[in-house]
């Protein structure tokens, strides 16, 4: 018997090991999800679905439902492109990503939506659901009812730019219905979702989905990032007359999100004569919801492994052998991408490489405070935008505003101290502390400038404490979720 002890340890040992191991496998990888979508935008098709319902942070993706709104009122003739709107001290609390105008400054519909869906400014997001809606509360009952008539079953709102907040949730199905719903409603309206850059002052934006300018027939649509979420995105683009829609969610970096993208729109593309040989997934509204709560990504996107804090428009590259779920079975590796100029066939390319490349020049669109002006009236609202930028630009070295990797959004999603506390805050490198204008006339403060105290861009760190004198807190944009 004494013996056989020896052996029996040994054997319990193996078993309990072997029984860690596969519980180890079974178990869900958090850190790893991931949700995909592709869909055929005037038919709705489904060509590809992976995790498309299960329930998502959607961070600033939740813009699109906002400029949807807020384009629905301007069709319907509540207001117009042209209507002034005035920044609120809510709106002007916003964490970053945003403008950073002073309360009491003024815009046009059409300036806030190009500034909301380029730079994903969380403060022109609050702008135009108070415009629109009276208060943050008012314009997220809005938003909730349109993604109930939409068909969005999954998805609720909570405040309009997608900033962390109990409730703010989506899923890739839902956001493939809103999209084709964007395209089919509004598409007079269309080209706020690919604006390829704004200037407003001296300070150009490009827009943080790297498709535009890069991947051939890109025509859309919106980034999002809260630490929660990961980086996500939704993204179209028309070849041959046939338009496709991708959702990426749960991405691990800005650039990743766009390769991703643009190899399920590749793939979709290359299936356009082949698809009667693979099974019909239905369409994108017959999707069966899944049950659950969304996964949480906070750790893996913004934890201290990480070389430097996770933002919106994040540059990272990813690995060259990386791509979709499931792709490289599909694919022999990373979906390639092919040009065609004049009939030639040049050397196929990479998603990773040319995602790393310069996007196409284009001439940014003007954007400015005050209201609607033309000609030499324009011209002088911008040069006035501009000389506010240098007379509030400081002497000496820039100072640096450190960031926190839970920092707060634009994702933007790529968005106030007090949200933050609920969820991980949507982070833009690109957006910088707002510097107070000099002078009482309103204008956008320099991101590069040192901000006063108030203007400090919210740590998004839950223990982080609000710097003294925050702004007048956001009405509804509590506990918030946005990019």
């Amino acid at each position: 018997m004494h013996a056989l002890r020896p052996l029996l340890r040994k054997s319990l040992f193996n078993l309990f090991a072997a029984s860690l191991a596969c519980a180890a496998l079974l178990a869900p990888r958090v850190a790893n999800a991931e949700a995909l979508l592709l869909i055929e935008a005037e038919s709705g098709k489904v060509l590809q679905a992976e995790n498309a319902t299960i329930p998502w942070y959607p961070a600033s993706v939740t813009k699109i439902m906002t400029a949807y709104v807020t384009l629905k009122a301007v069709k319907d003739g509540r207001l117009t492109l042209d209507t002034l709107l005035t920044v609120s001290p809510t709106a002007a609390s916003q964490s970053p990503s945003k403008m950073g105008f002073r309360p009491g400054t003024q815009l046009t519909v059409d300036n806030a939506l190009k500034m909301m869906m380029v730079k994903s400014a969380n403060d022109m997001a609050v702008v135009l659901a108070e415009g629109v809606g009276g208060s943050i509360d008012g314009f997220s009952a809005m938003m909730n009812d349109t993604a109930q008539k939409l068909g969005m079953t999954q998805t609720s709102y909570v405040n309009p730019n997608g900033l962390p907040a109990d409730g703010q949730i989506t899923s890739a199905r839902d956001l493939g219905i809103l999209a084709r719903s964007f395209l089919r409603d509004l598409p007079e309206y269309e080209y706020f979702v690919h604006i390829p850059a704004i200037r407003f002052g001296k300070r150009v934006t490009g827009n943080f989905n790297k498709l535009i300018g890069r991947y051939p027939g890109a025509d859309g649509f919106k980034t999002g990032f809260i630490c929660a979420s990961g980086y996500n995105l939704v993204a179209s683009a028309t070849r041959n007359g046939r338009r496709l829609i991708a959702v990426v969610l749960g991405a691990n970096s800005g650039t990743a999100r766009a390769v991703k993208a643009a190899q399920l729109l590749e793939r979709g593309f290359a299936q356009d004569n082949l698809t009667w040989l693979r099974p019909s997934l239905g369409t994108v509204d017959k999707l069966v919801p899944v049950d659950a709560s969304p996964p949480n990504l906070r750790e893996d996107m913004c934890g201290g492994h990480r070389k430097r804090p996770a933002s919106d428009d994040d540059d990272a590259l990813i690995a060259t052998n990386g791509g979709t779920s499931g792709s490289a079975s599909a694919t022999g590796g990373e979906a390639q991408v092919t040009f065609f100029t004049a009939g030639l066939q040049p050397p196929l390319m990479k998603a990773s490489e040319l995602m790393a490349t310069a996007a196409a020049p284009a001439e940014p669109v003007l954007v400015y405070t005050g209201p609607t002006r033309t000609g030499p009236a324009l011209i002088a609202a911008v040069a006035a935008d501009a000389d506010q930028q240098t007379a509030s630009k400081p002497r000496g070295k820039k100072s640096r505003v450190a960031k926190k990797p839970d920092a707060a959004d634009k994702p933007a999603d790529k968005k106030d101290a007090k949200t933050a506390a609920a969820k991980p805050a949507d982070a833009k490198s690109d957006a910088k502390p707002a510097a107070k204008p000099a002078g009482t006339k309103h204008a956008a403060a320099k991101h590069d400038a040192a901000a006063k105290p108030a203007e400090k861009p919210a740590s998004g760190d839950p223990a982080a404490k609000p710097k003294p004198k925050a702004a007048t807190k956001p009405a509804a944009a509590k506990p918030a979720n946005n990019s």
